[in-house]
């Protein structure tokens, strides 16, 4: 049953019960696969996202950072021997430049691990996403980018969300014409298992240009 978390980012560690969860739903913990968002900057190692795992209990055998340090037939075998795969927060675009130039999309997407993202990483597990100034990224030219395309809607995770709620509304409305859009702030998760849809904090969905805000169930 493949499992897939979109995270936000936390304040400090994951909480009691979202830890808990994890910790059931990873059970295989012989290799964590961490794929960088800054892949040029070998310092950034997932220093953060690591501490909330092992603040959970949640220790691996071997821990493994896909940056442009490592060849790219050694990540093929990273990706295909994990237990568990965690896309790193940070820069979203060059996390996706990673993705698409490393060919490691359709390896994720294939992969029996646990798959899981905070904020940049969330985006980029996602089938589309919209790339805008508005939503705070530094470009001038609005563009929709293919992710990952574990499962079929898209992501916004980690962005103001609650003092922004109009505008990104309006910014998203023509995305979820075609594709349902999670949309959340700190301290929060969407779970996928098996096709079922589980929330954690506050998550809202854009669907058909109406945004709602989603009952928590984890």
């Amino acid at each position: 049953m493949k499992t897939h978390y979109y995270l936000g980012w936390f304040s400090k560690f994951f909480p009691e019960n979202l830890g808990r969860v994890l910790q059931e739903d990873i059970t295989d913990r012989k290799s964590l696969v961490m794929i960088s968002s800054n892949p040029s900057i070998y310092e950034d190692d997932g220093a953060i996202e690591r501490s909330w795992l092992e603040r959970a209990g949640i220790i691996f055998d071997e821990y493994h950072l896909i940056n442009y340090r490592v060849q790219k037939e050694d990540t093929h075998n990273l990706i295909q021997n994990a237990s568990a795969i965690f896309l790193l927060g940070g820069n979203t675009l060059k996390q996706n430049d990673l993705l698409m130039e490393f060919e490691l999309s359709d390896l994720i997407k294939k992969s029996r691990a646990v798959v899981m993202g905070a904020s940049a990483g969330a985006i980029n597990m996602s089938a589309k996403w919209l790339c805008s100034k508005k939503l705070g990224f530094k470009v001038e030219t609005s563009s929709v980018y293919k992710g990952i395309g574990l499962d079929d809607f898209s992501v916004l995770s980690h962005f103001d969300l609650e003092n922004n709620i109009a505008q990104v509304q309006n910014e998203l409305s023509p995305l979820s014409e075609e594709i349902n859009i999670y949309a959340s702030n700190k301290d929060c998760a969407v779970r996928v298992k098996g096709g079922k849809v589980d929330i954690f904090g506050n998550v809202y969905l854009i669907s058909h240009s109406e945004i709602r805000k989603l009952d928590v169930t984890l």
